[in-house]
């Protein structure tokens, strides 16, 4: 999550989990500016990213998305706030979800006063609807989930798209680059190791399709754990989401 203050306004990119977490956030904004929040953008439409948007309808923003986000929220919405639910108890406050009221289908421009944001749009790459957010006065990009650090990458897009997307990003004139999980650092050494991991993911799922070999024995035969020995290491969440990505790459690969 991150606020950036300009001499008008300040611009919100992603507000969390629940609607606490973006009052949290709102309030650490408050302590730091009296300015008002005048967007409120959001990465891609997953709910760590969005939940958080009911605590700034308030102020009154635009929030801004890809062009995609609001038809993902539309299909996908019902699910994540009932989840929510489950994992914060019955007596967790969540409004409905904020759409998107301003799109980017390419790029987007933002003055802030005396500080500008390039937003851009990116295709399918760890969703169909990533944007990245970067501050043209300090070259910071907030990359969303386009990279993760620590967590291990998620496939929900396109695995040939995000591959893609990597390599666009680290040919960016960029300082530091925040991810949507992890530590902000300088973009290519934050892109490397998931850049391995994703053509590691592409290239043993592809062996198996070119051998015939089914989905159901494929992900048991590679969902266990990812290829080389350090990612078994540099990864958290392994058991929760490799198998998923293991399915999600074959999903796709299996039509080439």
């Amino acid at each position: 999550l991150g606020a950036i203050v300009g001499e008008r306004c300040v611009a919100i990119i992603d507000t969390g989990g629940s609607p606490a977490v973006g009052a949290a956030l709102r309030r650490a904004v408050a302590l730091r500016t009296a300015l008002p929040v005048c967007h409120v953008i959001n990465t891609h439409g997953h709910p760590d990213h969005v939940l958080g948007n009911a605590a700034f309808a308030a102020d009154r923003p635009d929030f801004i998305g890809h062009a995609r986000l609001a038809p993902a929220l539309a299909v996908r919405g019902p699910g994540y706030q009932r989840a929510a639910r489950e994992a914060l108890g019955p007596g967790a406050d969540l409004p409905a979800l904020i759409p998107p009221t301003r799109i980017v289908q390419d790029r987007l421009e933002l003055d802030l006063g005396g500080r500008r944001l390039d937003i851009q749009a990116w295709p399918a790459a760890h969703t169909d609807q990533d944007l990245t957010v970067t501050d043209l006065a300090t070259g910071v990009i907030f990359v969303g989930d386009l990279v993760f650090d620590q967590h291990l990458p998620v496939l929900d897009g396109n695995l040939k798209g995000w591959l893609t997307a990597l390599a666009r990003l680290q040919a960016l004139p960029v300082t530091l680059a925040i991810p949507g999980h992890g530590r902000p650092a300088a973009i290519g050494p934050l892109i490397a190791p998931q850049q391995a991991y994703l053509e590691d993911l592409r290239s043993r799922v592809g062996a198996a399709i070119a051998r015939q070999q089914p989905l159901a024995p494929t992900v048991e035969a590679l969902g266990k754990a990812p290829g080389p020995t350090d990612a078994r290491t540099r990864w958290s969440l392994i058991e929760a989401f490799h198998r998923r990505n293991v399915t999600a790459a074959y999903a796709e690969l299996e039509w080439d």
